[in-house]
Parts: structure tokens; C-alpha cells; sequence
């Protein structure tokens, strides 16, 4: 899932130090030199019609007048195809008078990308070799990445979930996967009700981010996934409580466009004064909705 890369060169990155209590302002002063910004880009690829991507452009120096420069695609570096995936909606770029920076605006054509598509172009600025730096080059490659609008209602319904708990020692049930519905949560926003999740008679509750499409979450605060009596075969663990939350150090997201959830979730029991009495382990869900149609074919499997 990974992201727009931002951030600018290293000539810039101290432009003003302190000395004591005195504030110093450091100016750059060396070479002029004109590149991209970063290397890679990640170029989301949304249903609107004005959607634009910007692949920004940048200077170490300002000068006193405007500065039009010329951008070729690298067709050997691409498999995307100019006019079907994506154009370029101008060849140049013009970086203004007293300005370190500007854009190459691209345009991506939404019906024609794939979900499952691996498309991408390489770009080059061409510039005078005096203007070139050798620690940068003048190249950088854009990946397209098709990103479908949120629905909740996709996420409801018939659910197949299977999980690595189901093929872990402490997983007392035979299944290998569970067949469970699910429903938007009438009381919080952008949530979703989980019947049945691992077991029988006990829900839970997750939430989907959708602040950044291009960063899909989800979250789960810690709550009950079931009796450990029901989860342990009868066998009263700690406060009797199983809880399953969701840890920090993995990421966890959600598909608009293939309607599946990734989660990574731990299960802990607890004492009744609220310390561990031990962790069950940490697994990884994943979560798939299916038709109606291919959930009775579960169901007559016996699922």
C-alpha cells in the first residue's frame, strides 16, 4: 500500500540555524540545479473526471526569470500506455521567476486501469548537463494506483473469514474458515458489526479510516471476542474474559476496490484487576465478502 513520497533534497535541509540566542539565516549558495522532486511517486488514480496528480519539480536556486523546461517520457521504463492509462497534460514544466518549484500535471483515465493492475511510467526532465546533479538525476517514475470510492455497504452482508488463529493450537473449533454476516453499525460511523467473528454468539466491532484513500485503514479498539470457558474448551482463564485488539506495529487496511479487510489482531486474557494474565498470540484476518449466491454454496459445504 505504500504512498506518496514527499519531502525535498538535502540542500535544503537546514536553512536556518540558531547560535545561543541569536537566530542566523543560512542561504544557499551553491550550484543551480533542477531535478524532481523525489524518485517515486504513487499516483492515485480516482473515479472524477478533473482528478489531477501533480509530480513536483524543484530548483536549488531562484533566479530573476521564468525557467520552461522540457519532460520526455521513457517508454523502455513503462508499461503503461500514454493516452489509455494516463497523459501528460503538458510536455514542459515552468518553474517562475523567484521560485524553487512547480509540476508535471498527469491526468489518469479511471475505466481503463485495472484493479489488479501493476502499471507505472518513468519520466525525464531534459535540462543542459550544468544543471544536472549526479546525486539526484533527472529521472523519476510514477505508479499508477487505482483507488475505488468508499462504500460501507460493500462490507456488509455474507463475510468468509479465515485467520491463522484457525491453524494455531490454541483454535479448539475444525474449521479452517467461518462463514459469518455483517452490518453497518447504526451507532458509529463507518463501522461494521462482525457477528459471530470466531465464535458463536459473541460480536465485535471494526471501524474503517477513510481520512486518506490512499492509506485504506482500519481500526478495532480492544473488546470481547468470547468466554474463555467457550474458547478453551470449558477451561476459566483469568477474569474469563478472551480479548482480541488490534496492534500498532502492523498495519491493518481494506480494499474499496476488491471488498477484503487485512487485519492483524492480538488475543489477551486478563486478571480481574486488569493485568495480563497472558496473550493468546497475534494473527493475521482476513476478511472477504462474497454474493449470496456463493454463500449458500458455503453453506450446503457445511459452512
Amino acid at each position: 500500500m505504500k504512498k506518496i513520497l514527499t519531502g525535498f533534497m538535502a540542500a535544503f535541509a537546514a536553512m536556518t540555524v540558531l547560535s545561543g540566542c541569536e537566530e542566523k539565516r543560512v542561504i544557499y549558495s551553491g550550484p543551480d540545479y533542477l531535478m524532481f522532486s523525489d524518485t517515486l511517486y504513487q499516483c492515485p488514480v480516482r473515479e472524477a473526471d478533473d482528478d489531477v496528480f501533480d509530480v513536483p519539480v524543484s530548483a536549488t536556486r531562484a533566479v530573476d526569470y521564468d525557467r520552461t523546461l522540457a519532460v520526455e517520457i521513457i517508454d523502455k521504463e513503462s508499461n503503461a500506455v500514454e493516452g489509455k492509462h494516463y497523459e501528460l497534460l503538458s510536455n514542459t514544466v515552468t518553474i517562475k521567476a523567484g521560485e524553487l518549484a512547480s509540476s508535471v500535471q498527469v491526468k489518469s483515465f479511471y475505466d481503463n486501469i485495472g484493479v489488479s493492475d501493476s502499471l507505472g511510467f518513468a519520466l525525464r526532465l531534459v535540462i543542459p548537463d550544468e544543471d544536472k546533479w549526479d546525486l539526484y538525476g533527472t529521472e523519476a517514475k510514477v505508479v499508477l494506483q487505482k483507488v475505488c470510492p468508499f462504500d460501507i455497504n460493500n462490507f456488509t452482508g455474507d463475510c468468509v473469514v479465515t485467520s491463522t488463529f484457525f491453524s494455531s493450537d490454541n483454535w479448539t473449533g475444525v474449521a479452517a474458515m467461518r462463514l459469518i454476516k455483517t452490518e453497518v453499525d447504526p451507532e458509529e460511523e463507518n463501522t461494521i458489526i462482525l457477528h459471530d467473528l470466531y465464535y458463536d454468539g459473541y460480536d465485535v466491532k471494526l471501524k474503517f479510516n477513510t481520512e486518506d484513500d490512499m492509506e485504506p485503514l482500519v481500526e478495532m479498539e480492544e473488546q470481547k471476542l468470547a468466554s474463555t470457558a467457550d474458547a478453551f474448551i470449558g477451561n476459566i482463564h483469568g477474569n474469563g474474559d478472551l480479548m482480541i485488539s488490534q496492534p500498532t506495529a502492523y498495519t491493518s487496511y481494506f480494499s474499496t476496490c476488491e471488498d477484503f479487510v487485512l487485519q492483524y489482531v492480538t488475543l489477551n486474557v486478563y486478571n480481574d484487576d486488569g493485568s495480563l494474565y497472558g496473550s493468546v498470540g497475534t494473527y493475521v484476518n482476513i476478511l472477504e465478502w462474497i454474493s449470496e449466491g456463493e454463500a449458500e454454496d458455503l453453506r450446503q459445504d457445511g459452512y
